[in-house]
């Protein structure tokens, strides 16, 4: 058992979200509650997964004005999530508002770039050229860092150089997870699970390698196997 892996739970309502974190059972102590299923049930399927003892990452990837982002920090705090994500983007202020709402027991993690974006789109996106995604994700971990923030979502081909960034004690998490030969589908920059842990993350989120499969508990046991310290 390993909570390094964490399970997205990319349903349209909490019923098969359910299903599926009652199919993995205890082989599976953390699940990602993202936009389209907060969205669909709010705060009920946080608390579900609570009382099943589920640690939860909240990824509602949060950009907006500081007093809104700290209070919706405040809030996300009450529910016992673990993760929260907030976007590196919405500068400086936002991320320092955000880290002294955060109550004790949550751990906020700033997205760099989103992994569906390659060196070409981001440039579509800041208006200019960008040769290396990974080298905008590295900026941006450098004001994460200075803001106080716990950890960053990154890809897992930049974990090393963020963790450079970053120190030894902040939480990497990287999303855009596939084993070798499965589709990337809206993804860009993916890497193995191995290779992700190997790169200096300390967490990875895998979705629809899981969720799709035809044996999702056995596709979980075989990622998490790879996960350091699983037993």
């Amino acid at each position: 058992m390993s909570d390094r892996v964490i399970v997205a739970l990319d349903f349209p309502s909490a019923e098969p979200a359910l299903v599926l974190a009652d199919r993995l059972g205890p082989a599976c102590t953390f699940y990602k509650v993202g936009l389209e299923l907060y969205t669909a049930e709010g705060a009920a399927v946080v608390r579900a997964l609570r009382r099943r003892g589920k640690h939860v990452f909240l990824d509602l990837k949060l950009h907006d004005i500081p007093n809104t982002v700290a209070r919706a920090t405040a809030r996300a705090g009450e529910l016992g999530v673990r993760f929260l994500t907030v976007h590196a983007a919405g500068g400086a202020a936002m991320l320092e508002a955000a880290a002294a709402a955060s109550p004790g027991g949550l751990r906020l993690l700033a997205v760099t770039v989103l992994t569906s974006l390659d060196a070409p789109g981001l440039g579509a996106v800041f208006g200019r050229r960008v040769e290396d995604a990974g080298l905008e994700a590295e900026r941006l971990a450098r004001l994460v860092r200075g803001a106080g923030l716990g950890g960053v979502v990154c890809a897992a081909g930049e974990a090393g150089r963020i963790r450079a960034v970053m120190g030894p004690g902040a939480a990497i998490v990287t999303p855009g997870i596939r084993a070798p030969g499965e589709p990337r589908h809206d993804q860009r920059r993916v890497r193995t699970p191995a290779e992700a842990f190997r790169a200096g993350a300390t967490h990875i989120v895998v979705g629809r390698p899981v969720t799709f499969a035809p044996d999702p508990a056995e596709a979980f046991a075989r990622i998490a196997a790879g996960a350091p310290g699983a037993s």
